[in-house]
């Protein structure tokens, strides 16, 4: 199973506003395991930036300068990302910026039932308490000390970790639920159970410790529960 785990940073909260991105990160995951496969890149958003968004991703209009407009990335991306399932925190807002920039530039929008929301996930697993991606990082010790500012990669490098900690851990289920892993003993399916020992265990208790345990329960009288 292929998973796309995705942040985008953008200069402020509005696309039919005018606001824009300005940095798309995304990590491919196969089978819950992070590859080596990554798409990264700082966009110039044709428009200036405003303090705000500057404060919160440090990504200016000198460094934004020259880099490529979303134009020349759009199917870049979307040949990325395929028909893969993408994993992102609050998946309303960057799925709203990048469809309004996939639809400026002419290309398919991405259906919004192909994300899975991690904040979605998060407050109905945890529900009342706090769900920001720094909150999730300290219930499952998660080191993010190197996000002193938003960065769509680093962000998207945390949230994988985070992601695979809410459903349930690095090994979510061992592989255990993989039928080309059983053995010829459990190809039956649910319906198998673990068949009877052919010879009983030996006993781990010697005679001095089972006439310990016996002087103890003669002391606790005739109504104790082990009496009965």
């Amino acid at each position: 199973m292929r998973e796309i785990v995705l942040d985008t940073e953008t200069t402020g909260f509005d696309p039919e506003g005018g606001d824009r991105i300005v940095e798309i990160g995304a990590i491919e995951l196969i089978g819950h395991v992070p590859t080596d496969n990554v798409f990264h890149e700082y966009i110039d958003p044709e428009r200036s930036m405003p303090q705000e968004a500057f404060e919160v991703h440090g990504l200016g209009d000198d460094f934004l300068r020259g880099k490529p407009k979303f134009a020349q990335l759009g199917q870049k991306f979307l040949d990325f990302i395929g028909d893969a399932k993408l994993v992102i925190h609050n998946a309303a807002f960057d799925m709203k910026f990048l469809n309004a920039e996939l639809k400026w530039m002419g290309l398919p929008q991405i259906p919004y039932d192909r994300a899975i929301d991690t904040l979605d996930i998060a407050r109905r697993r945890f529900p009342g308490s706090p769900a920001s991606l720094d909150a999730l990082c300290r219930r499952f010790a998660i080191d993010n000390s190197a996000r002193t500012l938003h960065g769509a990669l680093l962000d998207s490098e945390i949230l994988a970790e985070v992601y695979l900690e809410l459903i349930g851990g690095r090994q979510p289920d061992f592989a255990l639920s993989n039928d080309a892993g059983r053995s010829e003993s459990t190809s039956a399916g649910s319906d198998w159970v673990i068949p009877p020992r052919p010879r009983a265990l030996p006993d781990r208790i010697n005679e001095a410790e089972q006439a310990a345990h016996a002087d103890f329960v003669a002391k606790l009288g005739e109504k104790s529960l082990w009496q009965n």
